[in-house]
């Protein structure tokens, strides 16, 4: 029973961290200021999901070196993704190298 009660309390907090925003900001107009500055939001936090496994592989320090696959795999990854937007190719292309990497 304990398990319900707190799936059921983690289901109301998610929901209204998400939804009482929403509620509120629906009944104004944002500048568009803020609009623009808002898209900025999911790529800074994928950057900031994907940027320390790649800069710190072992956990506890900074690695640019040759071996550091993560780095390189990424690296390439973003220019394919910068360069032709095609989001199939950025992953196949960047896991091939990633692999490709590791196996040398």
């Amino acid at each position: 029973m304990n398990e319900v009660l707190l799936i059921l309390g983690m289901t109301a907090v998610t929901f209204g961290a998400r939804y009482l925003p929403m509620a509120v900001l629906r009944r104004f107009t944002l500048p568009d200021p803020l609009l623009r500055g808002l898209s900025y939001v999911p790529p800074v936090v994928l950057m900031a999901i994907v940027a320390p496994a790649m800069l710190l592989p072992a956990g506890n320090r900074l690695d640019f070196s040759l071996g550091n696959a993560y780095l390189w795999a990424g690296l390439l990854a973003f220019g394919i993704a910068w360069r032709w937007k095609n989001l199939l190719l950025t992953i196949v292309a960047g896991m091939g190298v990633f692999l490709l990497w590791r196996l040398i």
